[in-house]
């Protein structure tokens, strides 16, 4: 718990869904944070945890790098976020949101 504080004190997120085979993720940077130490943080951390768990092993977690976009000012940060979490639906994997559990946003 504290280490994810420590990405929350770098990123206030918005609205995330974890895909299968990758993570979508909506984030206001806080303060003079960048996204790559943002992004950095968040892999180390969970690749920890999930060391720790026994989950991995000693197998990649995460692929090099990340693609980024920032929101353009015309753009609505409310649609990006519907966006977001409606990628399970869009990749076939449910029927209805209601039956996906790995995503969140805070409006909801």
């Amino acid at each position: 718990v504290g280490a994810m504080q420590s990405v929350n004190d770098l990123a206030e997120t918005q609205c995330f869904v974890v895909m299968p085979d990758h993570l979508h993720w909506l984030m206001q940077l806080q303060g003079e944070t960048d996204v790559s130490g943002v992004v950095q943080k968040l892999k180390s951390i969970s690749t920890k945890a999930l060391r720790r768990s026994g989950y991995c092993g000693t197998d990649p977690v995460w692929q090099r790098g990340f693609h980024d976009h920032a929101l353009r000012s015309e753009e609505s940060i409310l649609d990006i976020a519907r966006y977001i979490v409606a990628n399970p639906l869009r990749a076939g994997l449910v029927e209805s949101s209601a039956e996906y559990s790995l995503w969140d946003a805070k409006w909801i």
